[in-house]
């Protein structure tokens, strides 16, 4: 699929950046919380954030299988069910870890949305994975969701259904990029263009990057790219700058 029409199938506020596991901050609103998804949804701001499967099966929004570093307290998602995460932990803004019916509940079909499948390679659970988001997302808006994976496994699923897939990579497995052309477009860590060789692939494809923290990082590296995914930045600055790249 050509640039321009993965481009034309997504709502333009992608391009204007998204917000890394939400619109969250380092004292009071904790990333992949509902706090910081409203946040940004206040803002019509694009959000990312990451899904796990728990043990019975329910779709959770938490970045490490492990709950201990946003709870404080030991566990892995994927050996535990939707009641055991719900009754016995916490995030440490006080929430509940959500789910993703919940982010779409609040979302009410308004805001886009970067959802990034993270299987469990101890479960094998990655087509199911995908199978459960398809299932949650299948009513909503296409142009409002981009599924992105490091895992090739949970975003083949979805390109019968239309979804617009970016293919996550670090620049330490860039071998990975081999495959690139199987998914409409890119989501690359941004140290990829410090690389000469890599700063021209924003002419073909959509290309994303990852994980934009300081404003020195966000001046130099946009220019290389069709969207940013940040964090602790002011949303304004990160438009101004992508707007004008």
């Amino acid at each position: 699929m050509k640039k321009e029409e993965v481009k034309a199938r997504l709502n333009p506020k992608f391009f204007e950046g998204v917000a890394h596991r939400g619109l969250h901050d380092k004292e009071t609103i904790t990333e992949n919380s509902l706090a910081s998804f409203k946040k940004a949804i206040s803002l019509n701001l694009p959000f990312e954030f990451d899904v796990h499967l728990s043990k019975d099966n329910e779709v959770i929004v938490i970045h490490d299988s492990e709950t201990k570093r946003v709870t404080d307290k030991e566990g892995e998602v994927e050996e535990l069910t939707l009641k055991e995460i719900k009754d016995n932990y916490r995030l440490k803004n006080g929430e509940t870890i959500p789910t993703l019916k919940e982010v779409i509940e609040i979302n009410n079909n308004e805001t886009p949305m970067v959802i990034e499948l993270k299987p469990s390679k101890k479960h094998k659970n990655s087509r199911l994975l995908a199978q459960k988001v398809i299932e949650l997302i299948k009513d909503l808006k296409k142009e409002n969701i981009i599924i992105i994976s490091f895992y090739p496994s949970c975003l083949f699923p979805f390109k019968k259904y239309g979804y617009i897939r970016l293919f996550l990579a670090d620049y330490k497995h860039r071998y990975v990029l081999h495959i690139k052309n199987l998914f409409e477009g890119l989501d690359l860590e941004y140290t990829y263009f410090k690389n000469k060789k890599y700063q021209s692939l924003k002419e073909k494809r959509v290309i994303f990057s990852w994980t934009i923290e300081n404003e020195e990082d966000l001046l130099q590296y946009t220019k290389f790219v069709d969207s940013v995914t940040f964090q602790y930045l002011e949303v304004e600055k990160v438009k101004e700058v992508i707007n004008n790249s």
